[in-house]
C-alpha cells in the first residue's frame, strides 16, 4: 500500500484540484440553503487527504532512494515534451510543508472568514492555491514548472483581489499580477533559450548539460539573468518587491500561504535552476546583489512600518534575500534550509497577527497594546514564531545560518556582515512590534480583545509547536548537501566569530528593541533627519514613486507616440486612400448617363488614342516611362 501511494504521489495536488471544483455549486450560487460552510469542509477534507498521501510517501523517501515518474504529452520531430515527476526528500518536504500550511490555515480560515458571504469562493481559491504549488514542489519539468507558476500568479491575483468593492484592493490586485508578468515574460524567454541550446526539459539533466555546454561568456550571462527574473518576482525581491506589500490587502488567511509557501515556490524553483548560474559569475553576481539589496533593504523598510501585515511582509522579501544570496554562492542546502524554516515561522507570525487584527479590528500597531494578558496563545505564538525567525538560540533559524559556518563551506566575510545586520535589524523590528501590540497599556480598541475562538486557536498552537521542533530540520537530515570547499586562513577566521557574532547580534537587536523610546501615531520626531529617514523608510525609499516618473512615465509616453502615430500616420494613409476612392467614385458617375450611344462614343475614343499611339510611335514613350 506504500509503495502505490508513493507511486501515485503525483495524484497529491489533484486532491486540492477537485476541492476547488467541488466548491463551484456553493461559490456560484447553485447551494444556498445550506449556507457556504459545506464547501469549506470539503476543502479542509481534501487537503487533509494531500497532507496524509505526502506525508506518507515523505517517510517512504526518507529510507529509500529517489526516482522520477515521466508522463510524455507531446512529440514531434526533435521535440518531446513530457511532464516530470521528481520523487526525492527534497520534494516530499516541500510537498509536505505546502500542505501543512495549507491545512492549518484553512482550519484558521473557518473562524477568522466564517460571516464572509463569499466563503465559498474564498476555500476554492485557496485550493487552486494549493494545487499550483504542491505541482512545483513535485514537478521535475521546466515547462510544467512554468506553467504552475503562471496558475500561482492567477490564484494570488484572485485572493489579493478578493474583496474587489474595494478600490485600493482591486489596485494591489492589479498591480501584484502586472509585477509577475514581468518576471514571468523573461522568464519564459530564458526556458525557450535554455530547450533552444540543447538542456533538456528537467531540472534533473541540467547539471549534466552544465558540465559540457555550448555556450559563450555572453550568452551564459544573458541565459542566467532571465531565469533569474522569474524567482524575483515571485520571491518579492527588489526591484520588484512592492506587489508583496500591496498584497496585504487580501484576506489574512491567504497572507498566511503567501507570505510562507507561495513566495518560496519562486525560491524553490530558483534552487533547481541554480546549475545554470553556475555557468556565468554575472548571473551569480547579480543573485548575490539582489539578494544583499532587498535583506537589508526589506529590513530597513520593515523596521519603519506601522501597518501590522506590511511590516511582516517585508521581512519575508529580506528572508528570501538570505536564500537568493545562498544560490548565488552555490549554497543550495542552505537556501533550501532558510526557506523551509522561515516558511514555518512565518506562517505563525501571520497567524497570530491575523487574530490580533480579528479581535481588535485594528492592524496600526500604534493603535494597539497591552493584549498579552488578554491573548496568551496569540502572545506566545508571536513569540514563538519572531524567535523562529530571528537567528536565536535554539530555534530553526539559528541552526540553519549556523549551518552555513559549519566548515564545510567557503563564505566570504561580507556574509557574514549582511547576517548580522538583517539578524539585528529583524530581531529590533519584532521586538518593537511587540512591544507596541502586546506590551504596553491598554489602548481603547484592545479593552475587549478576547483569545480568538478555537477553530483559530487549535491550528496556531499546532504551528507553534512544529515552529519549536523547527530546528530538527537542520540538525537532523542533510537534505541536499553542498560540496565541500577547501577553508582559506581568512574563512577559518570567519567560521570563528560567526556563531558568537550571531548570538550576540539577536540579542543585541532584542535589548535595543525593548529600551528604544517608541511613538504612538500622534508623535512625530522633531529632528527633520530623523523625520526624513523614517518617511524613506516607511514609504519603501519612494520606489512607487521612483517607478512612477521613470518605468511608467516612459511606458505612458510610448503609448502617447503610438497612438499619435497610429491615428495620423496609419489611419491617416487609410482615411486618404479612402478619400480619393470617394471622390473618384463621385467624378466618375457623372459619366454613367444610361444612354449607349454615349458609352459606344467613350469606346471609340479609347479605341482611337490607343491606334494613334501604336501608329505614331508614342507607345513605346508610354511604356518606358511607366518602367514596363
Amino acid at each position: 500500500m506504500t509503495e502505490f501511494l508513493v507511486r501515485y504521489v503525483w495524484l497529491v495536488p489533484f486532491y486540492s484540484l477537485l476541492g476547488a471544483l467541488f466548491t463551484l455549486p456553493w461559490a456560484l450560487g447553485f447551494v444556498r440553503r445550506t449556507g457556504p460552510r459545506p464547501a469549506a469542509y470539503i476543502n479542509i477534507l481534501m487537503t487533509l487527504l494531500s497532507f496524509i498521501h505526502g506525508s506518507v510517501a515523505f517517510n517512504y523517501v526518507l529510507n529509500h532512494d529517489s526516482f522520477n515518474l515521466n508522463f510524455p504529452w507531446f512529440t514531434i520531430a526533435d521535440l518531446d515534451l513530457s511532464f516530470a515527476v521528481e520523487v526525492s526528500q527534497i520534494s516530499m518536504t516541500a510537498l509536505s510543508l505546502v500542505t501543512l500550511i495549507s491545512l492549518l490555515a484553512q482550519v484558521f480560515a473557518i473562524g477568522y472568514m466564517e460571516k464572509d458571504w463569499s466563503l465559498a469562493r474564498f476555500f476554492g481559491i485557496m485550493s487552486f492555491f494549493e494545487a499550483a504549488i504542491g505541482g512545483i514542489a513535485l514537478s521535475d519539468s521546466l515547462l510544467l514548472s512554468y506553467g504552475l507558476l503562471e496558475l500561482l500568479t492567477l490564484s494570488t491575483y484572485l485572493l489579493v483581489g478578493f474583496w474587489y468593492a474595494q478600490p485600493l484592493v482591486v489596485t494591489a490586485a492589479r498591480d501584484a499580477f502586472l509585477t509577475k508578468r514581468v518576471g514571468d515574460i523573461i522568464l519564459l524567454m530564458g526556458l525557450v533559450a535554455l530547450s533552444s541550446y540543447g538542456a533538456g526539459l528537467t531540472f534533473s539533466e541540467l547539471t549534466t548539460w552544465a558540465a559540457d555546454h555550448p555556450l559563450s561568456d555572453f550568452t551564459a550571462a544573458l541565459l542566467g539573468l532571465s531565469l533569474i527574473a522569474g524567482p524575483t518576482g515571485k520571491c518579492a525581491q527588489f526591484p520588484l518587491n512592492l506587489w508583496l506589500d500591496e498584497g496585504m490587502e487580501g484576506p489574512s488567511p491567504a497572507s498566511i500561504l503567501r507570505n510562507s509557501v507561495v513566495v518560496s515556490a519562486g525560491a524553490y524553483v530558483l534552487i533547481k535552476l541554480e546549475p545554470v548560474f553556475t555557468l556565468s559569475p554575472v548571473s551569480a553576481d547579480a543573485l548575490i546583489i539582489i539578494g544583499a539589496i532587498t535583506a537589508i533593504g526589506g529590513s530597513l523598510i520593515a523596521l519603519a512600518q506601522v501597518d501590522l501585515k506590511r511590516t511582516l511582509s517585508h521581512s519575508t522579501s529580506a528572508y528570501l534575500g538570505l536564500a537568493f544570496i545562498a544560490v548565488g554562492l552555490g549554497h543550495v542546502d542552505i537556501a533550501f534550509l532558510i526557506v523551509l524554516t522561515h516558511g514555518i515561522a512565518k506562517a505563525l507570525l501571520f497567524m497570530s497577527a491575523a487574530s490580533v487584527i480579528l479581535t481588535t479590528t485594528a492592524q496600526n500597531i500604534t493603535e494597539l497594546g497591552g493584549l498579552w494578558s488578554k491573548m496568551p496563545a496569540t502572545t506566545i505564538a508571536f513569540m514563538t514564531g519572531s524567535a523562529g525567525i530571528v537567528g536565536l538560540l535554539p530555534l530553526g533559524m539559528f541552526f540553519t545560518l549556523s549551518r552555513w559556518f559549519d566548515g564545510r563551506l567557503d563564505v566570504p566575510w561580507w556574509l557574514l556582515g549582511i547576517l548580522l545586520t538583517v539578524n539585528l535589524i529583524n530581531a529590533l523590528n519584532f521586538t518593537r512590534v511587540f512591544r507596541l501590540v502586546f506590551l504596553g497599556q491598554t489602548q481603547p480598541k484592545t479593552k475587549r480583545a478576547p483569545e480568538v475562538i478555537w477553530s483559530m486557536a487549535l491550528p496556531m498552537v499546532t504551528l507553534t509547536i512544529f515552529t519549536l521542533l523547527s530546528p530538527l530540520i537542520p540538525i537532523k537530515y542533510s537534505l541536499w548537501l553542498s560540496p565541500i570547499s577547501p577553508l582559506t586562513n581568512n574563512n577559518s577566521q570567519v567560521l570563528t566569530f560567526a556563531i558568537p557574532a550571531l548570538i550576540i547580534s539577536g540579542a543585541v537587536g532584542v535589548i535595543v528593541g525593548f529600551t528604544l523610546p517608541l511613538h504612538r501615531l500622534w508623535d512625530r520626531p522633531l529632528n527633520k533627519f530623523v523625520r526624513f529617514t523614517q518617511d524613506l523608510l516607511a514609504y519603501d525609499f519612494y520606489l512607487d514613486k521612483i517607478y512612477q516618473y521613470t518605468v511608467v512615465a516612459f511606458v505612458t509616453a510610448l503609448s502617447r507616440l503610438t497612438t499619435w502615430f497610429d491615428r495620423y500616420v496609419v489611419d491617416g494613409a487609410v482615411n486618404l486612400v479612402s478619400l480619393f476612392a470617394i471622390f473618384s467614385g463621385n467624378a466618375l458617375k457623372y459619366n454613367t448617363s444610361g444612354q449607349s450611344q454615349f458609352y459606344v462614343l467613350t469606346i471609340l475614343v479609347g479605341v482611337s488614342l490607343l491606334m494613334w499611339s501604336i501608329v505614331s510611335g508614342q507607345w513605346g514613350n508610354i511604356l518606358s516611362y511607366w518602367n514596363f
